[in-house]
């Protein structure tokens, strides 16, 4: 097998000439194809696909070295457009259409791209912010075929099928190939650049033959994530490699939607993000058999709660699930890992999945630091995080000052807060900027989810002056004030909580709570209790 290229804008390609290739299953049609209503795609069928938007881009005037915005709902054609600009040596910015309105305009100001590609949902959505987006220049509204322009101006696919498909034309594998955004939980989300290179770097570790974690070619692989994020890219290339049987792409996290998914595909492994998989969780209690051939689940970007790594682990009929559990960052990729069992989480009450593993030997390191000197701290100290590995991404576009203050040398300062043990296991504690003096918030809230009967999610927040105010989400039970009693008469004092449906939850793109917003809503007040000066 020749070697799997670096540059996403080749992986297509190199897939369709393998002797084993994978079949991608989508939930719905893609935006990029409004006369085709098909939802499963061999290798040759996406490497053409690819090809054939690159010709549309081409033709829209893009060239080598230009930048492109992609904004729009997520789906797994967000993959396709990045390729697509890769393959002719552009760089796509994906920008995840669940951002704030608000938030839009500044990341387009600081793309400042040759081409913008919306889809025509999330443009109207946005210009009842921003009206001026709806007249920005070389603009492609991906809408139903047919369906009327919102400017005379804006181009259509229709206007862009059959062009001359254009001769790969890639960059260097350390000059920028495509740009996604951090999750934006304090404002207006850094997008952070990316090279073929350290892309490949952060999927390091699952182009390694590693048993039971990586996926096998009988596998069925469902994925739900945020296609505009890095791990989207580091995923594919991956998935490439080992080619299971089915990729089942689902941009929806919705649950009637991924009930369809898994009732038409059964898969095997799972990937998903931590606040997903909570609101799969009524999925997974009252359908479990929907979940009974998962031998593997994977969450990325945050801690998992053990109540929801248990109720998924229960529900496979596999004799020894795994939960593997990947800590990371937009800029740095996977940073460290573990793997969890049944027994592992076994006991209720526990905050046992805060313990997030190792960083791997010779591809990633972590190190814990004092907040106000920056030295390396002793094992059992608590400290921020530091991560050193290949994957680090090159710049924040138009941030680069910012980008330079994160680092320090071949470090990259995480921003997170934790602590190693004995056995040089990571334990995460918070982010800095929602850090609680005295306790760990992610603790409180995994060991509330647990105790707590109906809830659905636990948002602790730190508030300067006054005690960590409890934000509880319930599907169908009522808040019940004696039982809150006795819940958290073991644990450290808070305030009253606050009780919010689930949707009222100001949410990012990757599902993260925004805390800072909901502080503000809450208490008037943007942070919490403050960072130390070295982070």
């Amino acid at each position: 097998m020749t070697p799997r290229p670096k540059n996403i804008g080749a992986v297509f390609d190199w897939h369709a000439a393998q002797k084993r290739q994978t079949v991608v299953y989508l939930d719905r049609p893609m935006d990029i194809t409004p006369h085709d209503t098909s939802v499963r795609y061999d290798g040759a069928a996406l490497a053409n696909l690819v090809a054939e938007v690159s010709g549309w881009l081409y033709a829209a005037g893009v060239r080598r070295g230009d930048r492109i915005a992609v904004v729009k709902e997520n789906h797994f054609d967000m993959i396709m457009l990045v390729a697509a600009a890769a393959r002719i040596g552009a760089v796509a910015a994906a920008i995840s259409g669940g951002n704030l309105p608000e938030h839009l305009a500044p990341l387009l100001e600081r793309v400042s791209p040759k081409l913008t590609v919306f889809s025509r949902s999330v443009l109207e959505r946005a210009a009842q912010v921003h009206p001026h987006l709806l007249e920005v220049p070389n603009s492609l509204v991906l809408a139903p075929a047919g369906v009327e322009k919102l400017h005379p101006d804006h181009l259509t696919v229709d206007d862009l099928r059959g062009s001359t498909v254009p001769v790969a034309n890639l960059a260097a594998d350390d000059e920028p190939m495509f740009i996604t955004h951090t999750s934006g939980t304090t404002g207006v989300p850094k997008l952070v650049v990316h090279s073929a290179r350290s892309n490949y770097y952060g999927s390091r570790l699952e182009l390694n033959r590693l048993p039971m974690v990586v996926n096998r070619h009988t596998d069925v692989s469902l994925v739900s994530i945020s296609f505009a994020h890095s791990r989207s890219q580091a995923w594919i290339g991956a998935q490439f490699k080992w080619a299971p049987a089915k990729l089942v792409a689902v941009g929806s996290h919705s649950p009637d939607v991924v009930e369809r998914m898994f009732e038409q595909h059964r898969p095997t492994t799972v990937e998903s993000t931590p606040a997903v998989y909570q609101r799969w969780q009524t999925l997974v209690e009252s359908k479990p058999e929907l979940f009974a051939s998962v031998r593997l689940y994977v969450n990325t970007f945050d801690l998992m709660h053990p109540s929801t790594v248990r109720a998924f682990l229960a529900a496979s009929r596999r004799r020894f699930p795994l939960w593997a559990q990947c800590w990371g960052q937009s800029e740095v990729g996977p940073i460290a890992g573990t793997i969890y069992t049944r027994a592992m989480v076994r006991k209720v009450g526990s905050a046992a999945t805060n313990t997030i593993g190792w960083s791997v030997p010779g591809l990633m390191r972590t190190k814990v630091v004092d907040p106000d000197t920056g030295r390396r701290v002793r094992w059992g100290r608590k400290g921020v995080l530091l991560s050193c590995s290949e994957s680090r991404c090159i710049d924040y576009l138009g941030e680069t000052d910012r980008h330079a203050f994160k680092q320090a040398g071949k470090w990259w300062n995480t921003g997170d807060m934790g602590y190693k043990d004995s056995l040089g296991r990571i334990h995460f504690v918070d982010r800095a900027v929602d850090e609680i003096p005295g306790m760990s918030g992610t603790e409180l809230e995994s060991i509330l989810l647990d105790r707590l009967t109906g809830v659905s999610e636990v948002v602790v927040l730190g508030v300067k002056g006054q005690d960590p105010i409890p934000v509880l989400c319930y599907d169908e039970c009522e808040f019940d004030k004696v039982q809150w009693a006795a819940v958290v008469s073991d644990l450290p004092r808070m305030a009253e909580p606050v009780v919010v449906s689930w949707d009222d939850l100001p949410r990012t793109s990757t599902w993260k709570i925004r805390r800072a917003q909901l502080r503000q809503r809450l208490v008037g007040a943007e942070h919490g209790h403050g960072v130390a000066k070295w982070t």
